[in-house]
């Protein structure tokens, strides 16, 4: 198999936005009429999938964009303290350096995207960001990069920290790279079989070497 791009997730995968999430998550609960989240309650959510959690929460379907737009918002007031989770920087900076094209896949807006990226001097490693404005509907956005830079199926490997993301990838026919760094813990995302599961960034460069031996190992004349 000869991969072209690796596909990034961006919020629990490249940034770590954990502690800003569910600050936030709180900071609009009264705005929203949902019950804010301590840690005893955040411990629970982590054992259930994305869509599991949205029912969970009784939120009405309706107010989801709302609080998706308003979310955004507030996360640009501090995108400027977010940093890249662990040596993942690293990471992208070879991948980029072996030739992978490396886009981001989001449902966070692409101005916060881009302004962390520029703040953590990552601007040049990315070739792309796509943003989307719903939760579940990741693979569509990932269906139009496929599209835009012709991509087969095989050539494309998504990393993701959610279960959502395993379930997009599945729809788009990718293969997927769960990260346990993120929001789903690794009992979770293992239920949803991933490809792969990778508990560390550098592991990363060991799943995708696999896919593409002929890159990093190259056979000698």
């Amino acid at each position: 198999m000869a991969i072209k791009a690796v596909l990034f997730d961006f919020d629990g995968t490249i940034a770590d936005t954990h502690d800003a999430f569910f600050a936030i998550v709180n900071r609009l609960a009264d705005e929203f009429g949902y019950p804010a989240v301590d840690k005893t309650e955040l411990a629970r959510l982590k054992k259930l999938s994305s869509a599991e959690i949205i029912k969970y929460s009784q939120i009405s379907p309706f107010k989801i964009p709302f609080i998706l737009k308003r979310f955004k918002k507030e996360l640009g007031k501090e995108i400027k303290d977010l940093k890249p989770y662990g040596d993942i920087k690293e990471v992208l900076t070879l991948l980029n350096q072996k030739g992978y094209v490396l886009g981001i896949v989001t449902s966070n807006s692409k101005d916060n995207v881009l302004s962390f990226l520029h703040n953590n001097g990552l601007e040049d490693i990315f070739a792309f960001v796509k943003a989307g404005t719903t939760l579940f509907g990741k693979n569509r956005i990932i269906n139009r990069v496929l599209k835009e830079h012709k991509f087969g199926t095989d050539e494309v490997i998504y990393v993701g920290d959610e279960t959502r993301d395993i379930s997009a990838a599945k729809k788009s026919r990718l293969t997927m790279v769960s990260v346990a760094w993120g929001f789903s813990p690794p009992a979770i995302l293992q239920e949803y079989e991933p490809d792969f599961l990778v508990h560390q960034p550098k592991e990363l460069l060991t799943a995708i070497a696999s896919l593409d031996n002929h890159r990093w190992y190259p056979l000698k004349s």
